[in-house]
């Protein structure tokens, strides 16, 4: 599998694991290649699709055009995402032309978005599955080897899922917690390609953890598209007047899973994010001290127009509640920049709030106007050129702000969870801190033993850099 990038990009080991809960593949069908774009839960998602597809009797090809079946698990979000799918789309379309028995599978939020529109497009494509469908991959294929041609964009409830994911690292997991959105972002899309929030048991959560805990997977990520709404669908009210399951009764309910050593969460609203939830990750010792939590605007004018229910006040105060309870926690957010009708001042807003706070890293994005979401039809859009210039300086302010903040690590000691090894350099293992930066470092110790993923080494920083550390074995 490969993927093109994402939110918050996670490196993991080069070569992949399959996944435990052994299942029996059926006969060879040949080979299939997955590219995943967007973010964590289309990797999530692409996960659990090639451990369907191995259970199937398909193993991973050595390239894409080598596969006799390539699925795209694709991303909505921005535009340019959407465009490089088509690119993608139309290379193995005339790889099908050629070669009539290539399976062609486009999933996730283009597939949700476009449905049949997709096969007029691209009337090579044999399946067209939304990502609420992603657990009923075999399914679909079947009626595929049957000669039919597949759209699966209709609602659909996700039973607990019982599939067995092939993960792309044997140390850290995800894990879905919530899928879906019920938010109205003026500007997102996803709602309407994820569909409604379906929280999961707890129960169920736990016993995945567990599962991962038992194969040596060393750190969980908990994922929703808007994990703080975790729970608020499920029954249940507690005797002091509160919903009983919420993110932070979840993350005390699943901390003490024998040998997973840390855990995180992503991706928080800042309407839902309560301090009740950061005492609680300042009191749990698993929990590590980086938070992801998009502000998206330094302006309440643009903010009330994006319909994201808060204020920069509000937000300032969660990061200085965060930073109160742990000083070194970091702190990345998402940032978009040219919405519909934003002036120069209230950019300049935007700036300022980067400029006060100093994020550890910020996703940052020029305005996309998305199909069937409001922004899209309003009159003051700003031109490209606007878009381009703003995005530039965001960037360069970005940059400087990650590189202040990375000082605060040089000469210090930080363990680090070892992942696997610098792609770029084998010489090297390569892992990340609690707060979630990432560190190179030796990958032999002085003996000449081989450090290994998973293990819990201390790495003495010796030079630092915006996005990430490197340093020798303490």
């Amino acid at each position: 599998m490969v993927d093109t990038g994402g939110m918050i990009a996670t490196l993991s080991q080069a070569s992949p694991k399959a996944s435990a809960v052994p299942q029996a593949p059926q006969a060879g069908r040949g080979s299939y290649w997955i590219t995943t774009f967007g973010c964590q839960m289309n990797k999530a998602d692409s996960e659990r699709m090639a451990g369907i597809l191995e259970a199937m009797g398909y193993r991973e090809a050595q390239a894409e055009l080598e596969a006799d079946l390539v699925l795209y698990n694709t991303c909505t979000i921005r535009d340019n995402a959407e465009q490089k799918v088509y690119s993608y789309l139309g290379r193995q379309a005339q790889r099908k032309r050629a070669n009539p028995n290539l399976t062609l599978v486009v999933a996730g939020c283009v597939a949700q978005q476009e449905g049949e529109s997709l096969l007029r497009r691209v009337p090579e494509l044999d399946l067209v599955m939304g990502p609420q469908h992603a657990n009923r991959l075999d399914v679909l294929l079947a009626r595929v080897e049957q000669g039919q041609q597949v759209v699966a964009t209709e609602e659909h409830h996700i039973l607990e899922d019982i599939t067995t994911a092939r993960r792309d690292s044997s140390v850290c997991g995800w894990v879905n917690v919530i899928y879906g959105c019920n938010e109205r972002c003026t500007y997102c899309v996803v709602p309407s390609v994820r569909g409604k929030e379906q929280s999961r048991l707890p129960e169920a959560i736990k016993l995945e953890m567990e599962g991962l805990a038992a194969q040596g997977f060393k750190e969980i990520t908990l994922l929703g598209q808007n994990i703080d709404a975790y729970g608020r669908d499920l029954p249940g009210i507690t005797p002091e007047g509160r919903r009983q399951h919420t993110l932070t009764d979840l993350l005390q309910f699943v901390h003490d899973v024998d040998g997973i050593e840390r855990i995180r969460f992503a991706t928080s609203h800042p309407r839902y994010f309560t301090e009740r939830l950061i005492d609680t990750c300042a009191d749990l010792p698993k929990v590590c001290e980086h938070f992801h939590i998009p502000f998206q605007s330094g302006d309440d004018a643009v903010l009330k127009a994006m319909a994201r229910g808060y204020t920069v006040d509000r937000y300032r105060r969660i990061i200085e509640r965060i930073r109160e309870r742990m000083p070194d926690a970091s702190i990345s957010a998402d940032v978009i920049v040219a919405f519909p009708g934003e002036t120069d001042a209230q950019y300049r807003r935007t700036l300022a709030l980067i400029e006060e706070i100093g994020f550890d890293q910020v996703n940052t994005a020029a305005y996309s106007p998305r199909p069937n979401t409001p922004a899209a039809d309003w009159p003051d859009q700003l031109s490209e050129e606007v878009k381009v210039e703003r995005l530039r300086e965001l960037n360069a302010l970005v940059e400087q702000k990650a590189r202040e903040r990375s000082a605060r690590y040089a000469g210090r000691t930080e363990t680090i969870l070892v992942e696997g090894r610098n792609p770029k350099d084998p010489a090297q293992a390569m892992g990340r801190t609690r707060t979630n930066r990432l560190t190179f470092f030796p990958g032999l110790r002085p003996d000449g033993s081989t450090i290994q993923p998973g293990e819990l080494v201390n790495v003495h920083i010796g030079e630092v850099r915006a996005f990430s550390l490197s340093g020798t074995l303490a």
